[in-house]
């Protein structure tokens, strides 16, 4: 379900018309995250330690308003619930794109995500899909990153956020990775994206 704003009365129309004019709407930010409990766990659970964090990206997401705005052929949508569309990769070393519910339970979510990179993995291609109640995300555990830009299309109509995770480090103790959220400013600020990333943390460590 999604709710159509009335941009008229909408407190944020002036930022979004501002910035939904430039070509590039984007901005990221890339911080570290302590993920030293929730590996812990996941490996206690017998999960993937990639579902784990996934699973906590998406309620993240989800508990934050500005993170479900879309725009849909100019107009702006509220999204009750947002899913997730994760880079999935295959033993040939090519990736295709996965469309996963989010469920709050995360024994059902495990289940209908393992499932879908099942799928995943024994197709080949991209399998593009024109869903926009998505977060976009990858894993890029190969790399220890400190900043990340993405590919992106000008003329296509994007406003979905986009999360990657990188390589785990160990620092003084502690299992460390990168993040970088990447959103659209005419509905987000920077003040939001520390939520979000503070969130994330709380939702690692919970």
């Amino acid at each position: 379900m999604k709710t159509k704003i009335d941009l008229d009365t909408w407190y944020r129309r002036s930022h979004f018309e501002f910035f939904n004019s430039f070509e590039e709407p984007f901005f990221g930010i890339t911080a570290n995250v302590d993920v030293t409990i929730a590996y812990q766990k996941a490996k206690q659970q017998g999960v993937s330690f990639f579902l784990y964090y996934l699973h906590c990206i998406l309620k993240a997401a989800n508990g934050i308003e500005c993170f479900r705005y879309r725009v849909e052929n100019g107009e702006i949508f509220l999204y009750d619930v947002v899913h997730v569309s994760a880079t999935i990769n295959r033993p040939d070393t090519t990736f295709g794109f996965s469309y996963i519910d989010y469920k709050p339970d995360f024994a059902e979510f495990v289940t209908g995500a393992q499932r879908e990179i099942e799928r995943v993995q024994g197709t080949t291609g991209l399998e593009l899909r024109p869903f926009v109640n998505v977060l976009h995300v990858s894993a890029i555990p190969w790399v220890n990153f400190t900043g990340l830009t993405h590919a992106r299309n000008f003329k296509f109509e994007d406003s979905m956020p986009k999360v990657s995770l990188g390589k785990m480090t160990e620092i003084d103790g502690k299992l460390m990775m990168p993040v970088s959220v990447t959103v659209h400013h005419g509905f987000i600020d920077g003040r939001q994206v520390g939520e979000y990333i503070d969130m994330f943390q709380q939702l690692l460590n919970a």
